[in-house]
């Protein structure tokens, strides 16, 4: 096929526009990852997609759906864990991490799943269908507006709990929220970048926006900005050189990354 025709081809429309709503969310979330220093929360996260995936065949659910809501149910798990439990958080994170992954497996293999494992591992973005956009859509829409309601206590919540709780922040419960809006943007991002690689989508643009920012709102728009870069660069380079698009949209925001770090500050 030409380029002439595969630009006009509808699923690599699909394609970009899937991967700019992920990356346009991904942005203001990736700060406060950053911020609060969760990216090791994101794997965890990332790592019960293919329990996820599992329970959708057993329960007959679509699969996105299904990673969305064993997310969601390890987010809470995981906030009530740190409160409760004495071990640090990376040590809690650590070993719900690699149990979940381990579980997906076995589960995997005990119902005989097919599973494509390099699509579920690398992302798939160019098989987005019309069903997968609109689902990826209507997420975005959701995580999009919970920020713009909960911006300022998301910010007060990361400079300082225990201020913001004198303050009259619900703490707990923002907490919460950030955990959940995590856990839906990893189940719609699995179809974009997979999950070897959604953690690096979520901390590379806002990592590379602070350098270039001096207000955290500048910072997230600025990481939006990136990740829908990397995003075109990437679909480009998949296009051109025929490589995987997850990787290369990754690989993109790593070049872009460098780039900033030639910044004198």
């Amino acid at each position: 096929m030409q380029f002439g025709e595969l630009i006009q081809s509808q699923f690599l429309w699909y394609a970009l526009a899937a991967g700019l709503l992920v990356a346009l969310v991904s942005g203001p979330l990736g700060c406060f990852a950053v911020w609060r220093r969760m990216a090791y929360f994101g794997d965890t996260l990332a790592h019960s997609a293919l329990l996820g995936v599992t329970l959708g065949f057993v329960l007959q659910l679509d699969a996105t759906i299904a990673v969305g809501a064993s997310s969601c149910l390890l987010a809470v798990v995981l906030g009530y864990l740190q409160r409760r439990q004495k071990l640090s958080v990376d040590t809690l994170l650590g070993i719900l991490s690699h149990s979940m992954l381990a579980l997906g497996i076995v589960t995997v293999s005990l119902f005989g799943i097919n599973v494509d494992l390099l699509s579920l591992l690398l992302g798939d973005l160019l098989a987005v269908g019309p069903r997968d956009l609109a689902m990826m859509a209507a997420a975005s829409a959701l995580i999009a507006g919970l920020l713009y309601w909960l911006w300022e206590k998301l910010l007060a919540f990361t400079l300082h709990e225990e201020l913001a709780a004198v303050e009259g922040v619900p703490v707990e419960g923002v907490r919460l929220a950030l955990m959940l809006m995590l856990a839906l943007l990893i189940a719609i991002a699995m179809k974009v970048v997979g999950v070897l690689l959604i953690t690096a989508l979520l901390i590379i643009p806002a990592a590379s926006a602070r350098r270039l920012s001096h207000t955290p709102e500048r910072m997230a728009l600025l990481a939006s900005a990136i990740g829908c870069t990397a995003v075109i660069l990437g679909l480009l380079a998949s296009i051109l050189w025929d490589t995987p698009a997850g990787p290369s949209i990754v690989l993109s925001a790593a070049v872009i990354f460098s780039l900033t770090q030639l910044r004198r500050t």
